[in-house]
């Protein structure tokens, strides 16, 4: 981790922890090394942060390319965030870069779902995590993330402080797990296989830090 990127990344388990009572469980299923993919469930503006917080090594992030501008064109790249056009399936350079993350060994951050979801409940997974997956061949580990939609879901136009976090990190999917079918065919089913893993994980009764 660079230096900005440490700081922000023990800030938001901070912020997470003190306001929302973040608690997290699986989080030591994560991958020590090499490439992957984190694949999670997208509720809030919360997600990336507070997802990527609990993994103790480098993850990276997709953001609009319009928001490169200014100070934010300096900071986003050393906070790991890759900029990506709205219709991310046809920019072949944020694309590229992903593969190259993946293939220096970092973790990258993706959301099946491909936008936040409007009323809590899971949304049917696009193709594009399922083609990554299959391309590079990486480990996926899926995550659900819990009541960053009552804190700062699409129809909040400001955070409330109050209601409590918990992320749950899944078993590692591999290849063999996520890869069948033949033909492109084959990335819309992994992407299935993948948001399925997503929608398996339950909160646990008693938290498990």
């Amino acid at each position: 981790m660079n230096i900005l990127y440490r700081i922000t990344h023990s800030g938001s388990n901070s912020y997470y922890s003190w306001l929302y009572n973040l608690e997290s469980s699986g989080h030591h299923l994560a991958p020590k090394t090499g490439g992957f993919i984190l694949a999670a469930n997208h509720a809030s503006f919360y997600d990336p942060p507070a997802l990527g917080c609990r993994i103790p090594r480098d993850i990276y992030f997709f953001a609009r390319n319009s928001l490169f501008k200014g100070i934010l064109a300096w900071l986003l790249p050393r906070l790991n965030t890759i900029p990506v056009a709205r219709d991310g399936d046809s920019d072949i350079g944020a694309m590229k870069r992903v593969f190259k993350v993946l293939k220096t060994g970092d973790g990258i951050l993706i959301f099946p779902e491909g936008t936040r979801t409007t009323d809590g409940n899971l949304r049917t997974p696009q193709k594009g995590v399922g083609l990554i997956a299959c391309k590079t061949g990486v480990p996926v580990l899926p995550a659900r993330i819990f009541g960053s939609f009552e804190s700062f879901g699409k129809h909040h136009k400001k955070p409330i402080i109050g209601p409590s976090m918990h992320i749950v990190y899944g078993k590692p999917l591999y290849p063999v797990d996520y890869e069948i079918g033949k033909g492109k065919e084959r990335y819309e089913l992994a992407s299935k296989k993948i948001m399925e893993a997503i929608s398996q994980l339950k909160k646990p009764k008693q938290t498990i830090i």
